[in-house]
């Protein structure tokens, strides 16, 4: 899609939406389509014993199988990771904004 704006400022949101509704049947406003692929699942090893626990973990919380619960787990610990990464930055920032005593 071509936009086309003579101004330097960038344009809102709610412009955005505005040319693209105008634009949507004009074909001649469209670029050439883009084909995206989905890359493949990524894969990694677990030692037969990991491996092992894992399945005995997956059978005891019920999921449907051992990658559905391996993959809860790394959701749920990439979650946890985040939020203890977004208060240690909070915590910085905050330490970097006190003015201090001299």
């Amino acid at each position: 899609m071509s936009i086309k704006n003579s101004s330097k400022e960038s344009l809102s949101p709610e412009q955005i939406d505005d040319l693209v509704v105008s634009q949507a049947e004009d074909d001649y406003a469209w670029d050439a389509p883009i084909e995206v692929r989905r890359n493949k699942p990524g894969s990694f090893s677990l030692s037969p014993e990991l491996a092992g626990k894992a399945v005995f973990l997956a059978r005891l919380h019920h999921a449907a199988g051992v990658e559905e619960w391996l993959t809860n787990v790394i959701k749920e610990r990439i979650e946890l990771e985040e939020v203890a990464f977004a208060a240690v930055k909070r915590e910085m920032q905050s330490k970097e904004e006190t003015p201090r005593a001299s």
